[in-house]
């Protein structure tokens, strides 16, 4: 007789991080960072809530269709592709309203919630972790079963503290918290099939592994363009929360910052400096960029454009470059999974 044999195996995440900051008068002078992973943890209870429109809570139109959105939303400002199978629809009229709202198939499968009006209770953006403890329960292993595969994740201390991930209710939640300031900062809400799919950091698994569909390089182009407009709208929403200009779109710098993602993925390096190149001033003054101060952050291997912003966030050096009030403008290149920020001071 033969048996059926179930194996395990471990998926790991590593993410990587960078900072530097130039400043350009007659001459430069550098300061430099580096670094450090993110990614999650977990918990849960609560309780059914019903969904008339005006207490319409966000996480609520997990499972929805797309009319649902419209109809407490309104039509998207843009919609963007993502390597997931689902389209973000983002909304960012209001910072203080930023969300994000991921449909698949014309069902609602993912929101992500930045900005502090969205209503999201019993949680809250700016809410303490203190506070957090109190309504779900953390752990470090999570298990779920999704069409009779099983899934383990099992997260890091630093997870557990920084994004810890959350059963509630049906859904699931993946909470950053901003380690700084020890209070939320933008919530992930997934159903367990997208939460598989993106598996942002360490998983065992038996059956099989659900995944998303493979990507062309004509769908990873425009992927790549809304990831980069994403992380233009959440460094505004940061800087705006601490009280800060926004910084406005730069095409010329954004071109130099692609170029960079592509060329570390390309010739597998993670550094901010270019082996033909050279460091961001050059880069900028060869990318025909008039600057008085620049600062770059980098990443690498982050799942998406949310976790590379919250990841650098949480990493003194990049917080500064995001915080810095000197900067006026932005430019964003992503190519797959490396990422590029590129901020300047404009003359």
């Amino acid at each position: 007789m033969r048996k059926n044999i179930l194996s395990f195996f471990i998926l790991l995440t590593s993410v990587l991080v960078l900072a530097i900051i130039f400043v350009r008068l007659p001459s430069e002078t550098v300061q430099t960072t580096s670094t450090k992973p993110m990614n999650l943890g977990m918990g849960e209870k609560e309780i059914e809530l019903p969904f008339p429109k005006e207490t319409r809570k966000l996480y609520e139109l997990i499972g929805k269709d797309r009319e649902d959105v419209i109809e407490l939303l309104g039509q998207p400002r843009r919609i963007d592709a993502s390597e997931y199978d689902y389209d973000w629809w983002i909304y960012n009229e209001s910072l203080a309203n930023y969300c994000q709202i991921g449909i698949e198939n014309d069902k609602v499968v993912t929101v992500y919630v930045m900005g502090e009006n969205n209503e999201i209770a019993p949680f809250q953006i700016g809410q303490t972790r203190n506070t957090l403890e109190t309504i779900v329960n953390l752990s470090d292993k999570i298990a779920l079963e999704v069409d009779k595969n099983l899934y383990q994740f099992e997260l890091t201390n630093e997870e557990v503290e920084t994004v810890p991930l959350i059963q509630y209710k049906n859904i699931w939640a993946q909470v950053y918290i901003d380690k700084f300031s020890r209070t939320v900062s933008s919530i992930r809400f997934l159903d367990a099939e997208t939460l598989v799919k993106i598996r942002p950091y360490e998983l065992v698994y038996r059956g099989n592994l659900i995944s998303a569909k493979e990507i062309d390089s004509k769908m990873w182009y425009e992927i790549e363009k809304g990831k980069a407009l994403q992380i233009l709208d959440m460094t505004n929403v940061v800087r705006e929360r601490n009280g800060l200009s926004h910084v406005n779109w730069d095409e010329s710098t954004a071109v130099v910052a692609y170029s960079h993602s592509r060329e570390m993925f390309e010739e597998e390096y993670f550094s901010h400096s270019s082996p033909t190149q050279g460091d961001l001033s050059d880069r900028l003054v060869n990318g025909g960029v008039d600057f008085r101060v620049a600062g770059e952050n980098i990443a690498a291997r982050y799942v998406d454009a949310i976790s590379a912003v919250e990841g650098w966030l949480n990493s003194e050096g990049h917080r500064t470059t995001l915080l810095n009030k000197e900067f006026t403008h932005l430019g964003v290149g992503v190519y797959e999974k490396y990422y590029t920020q590129n901020f300047i001071k404009a003359w």
